[in-house]
């Protein structure tokens, strides 16, 4: 086995970014990529019931392994700041350690690994795939005589695993039906109970005393009712995702990776509001002391424990993040490899995702903006008003956001950072590759123009380079741009399906030379 080890910020040929400030005076937008130490949360993979000849895996290449011995669970996140920079900022040095410190603090475990023996216990060790896969072959005809997916004698299936291990692995039911779980839905994971619920119920308090307004009804989408949310996890669902026929499993002993990533940002925003609240607007004191009195010795970019700056930051930052896990040590770029894509996302920044067949771009996330019916509805019982400015663009308290970290006062009419989170299960080459955008560039550009313009690159490093620049040159407002190209397992094949680029490079051509016409009325 040969484990890979890529410097992720310079492997042009998997990783790709580039930022631009526009005509803005400086650059507000931040992001962060790299590997977060997190237990894997990928769907466990069906036992393959087809044989292979011996060492055909052994020349795959594969990634390094975790802390934890999970394949390593990749970050991607993309920070648009308003206001200035101390909140995104914030966002990129801090945000992964708060979901890092969510996991342990809630017990997570990893979803690929097996808890304890008996009911409820899974095939996830190497020996004990290996020993099943083992019995199953010795229960198969020989090469070439009979399919596996064939049944030739009447009242025999020839692919029913024979050990009663293998009957119990989740991804395998009975009558050897493989049970897929639908893209989108939640997966369960186990995890301390009591201290989810304490951990949840107390940040959701403090939300309450310290800004109060929406809070005080605030209920998280994916924190247990018990907990001071929403979610109610049921005996079926149990069931069904263990697959586990009788189970004895009580309701609501495992959690969501989604429940850690609510909690992970709400405490995030908490913990920066209340840096802020606690700071004066111009305090006296504080500006006779040296700038850099904060700085720790010899590392000039970290402070002691101070959130932001000396003042007090009244601005914010929309924030959209993707962590890519894989069941296997296989990495999520190899084309024979599945993995798991899950965002997390706050505002109007953007994440696309480029489909192999069909070349069409999917959005992953949804625009934050007081004219959603979804955000409009949430807010409307709060807000005294909702007004529309001379672009015709609804704002609500000055702000065309309605979920952001910071915009601290904003917070009591519902501007919150609860994030939408999806889930998405991504087959063997079943898409190219991944984008992520701030709004200076899904602003100007419309999302399949994105994605045809990457198609056209070579590298990703190049194809964000050629977004960016594309979008800085026919933007008419000059806004800060950032774009991070992430390859996936089809990403020698991002131009086969549908249109491939050509579907959007008339238009592109024509706004390129509009743009730079000395005779168009911009000049």
């Amino acid at each position: 086995m040969t484990v890979v080890r890529i410097p992720l910020r310079s492997a042009k040929h998997h990783f790709g970014v580039s930022l631009s400030r526009g005509t803005r005076p400086y650059n507000e937008d931040t992001y962060q990529a790299g590997v977060i130490e997190l237990p894997a949360f990928a769907q466990r993979s069906p036992l393959s019931l087809t044989r292979s000849s011996a060492g055909a895996h052994s020349r795959e290449g594969t990634s390094a392994e975790s802390a934890s011995g999970d394949s390593q669970v990749f970050y991607f996140g993309v920070f648009d700041g308003h206001g200035g920079n101390e909140c995104s900022d914030f966002l990129r040095e801090e945000l992964h350690t708060y979901i890092e410190d969510t996991a342990k603090q809630f017990g997570l475990q990893s979803s690929l690994k097996r808890a304890s023996k008996g009911v409820g216990s899974d095939i996830s060790s190497p020996s004990d795939v290996k020993s099943c896969r083992e019995s199953e072959d010795s229960k198969l005809p020989p090469p070439g005589t009979e399919s596996t997916n064939a049944d030739n004698t009447p009242g025999k299936d020839v692919g029913t695993p024979a050990r009663a291990d293998c009957d119990k692995h989740p991804s395998v039911a009975k009558d050897n039906q493989i049970m897929p779980r639908a893209s989108g839905s939640t997966l369960l994971q186990d995890s301390n109970k009591q201290k989810v619920e304490e951990l949840q119920r107390s940040l959701v308090l403090r939300w309450k005393d310290l800004v109060g307004g929406y809070f005080r009804r605030f209920k998280p989408q994916y924190f247990s009712i018990t907990g001071g949310g929403q979610r109610v996890v049921h005996e079926e669902e149990v069931a069904r995702q263990r697959q586990i026929p009788g189970t004895q499993q009580t309701p609501g002993d495992e959690v969501t990776i989604e429940a850690v990533m609510t909690y992970a940002f709400l405490k995030a925003d908490l913990d920066f509001v209340a840096a802020q609240a606690g700071k004066k607007d111009e305090d006296a004191v504080q500006a006779e002391r040296p700038l850099n009195e904060g700085d720790i010795l010899g590392q000039p970019n970290r402070s002691r424990g101070q959130i932001g700056g000396p003042k007090r930051f009244k601005g914010g930052s929309t924030c959209s993040v993707a962590m890519i896990s894989t069941p296997s040590l296989t990495p999520f770029w190899h084309p024979a490899s599945s993995s798991t894509i899950l965002t997390s996302h706050v505002g109007d920044t953007r994440i696309l995702i480029s489909s192999t067949a069909s070349g069409q771009a999917m959005p992953l996330t949804t625009n934050h903006h007081p004219s959603s019916p979804v955000e409009g509805a949430r807010l409307r019982r709060y807000a005294a008003s909702f007004v529309t400015d001379s672009f015709g663009e609804e704002r609500m308290s000055g702000l065309a956001n309605t979920r952001a970290f910071g915009d601290m006062q904003s917070k009591r009419l519902g501007v919150s950072a609860e994030p939408e989170i999806r889930r998405l299960e991504l087959g063997p080459a079943e898409y190219s590759f991944l984008v992520l955008l701030s709004d200076g560039v899904s602003g100007t550009l419309n999302d399949q123009e994105v994605v045809d313009i990457v198609k056209e690159a070579r590298t990703p490093e190049q194809g964000a380079k050629d977004v960016v620049s594309f979008a800085t040159e026919v933007s008419t407002e000059g806004d800060n741009s950032t774009c991070l190209v992430i390859r996936l397992g089809g990403w020698e094949r991002r131009s086969e399906g549908g249109l491939g680029s050509m579907g959007t490079k008339e238009s592109r051509d024509w706004r390129r030379q509009d743009a730079t016409d000395p005779r168009s009325r911009r000049t």
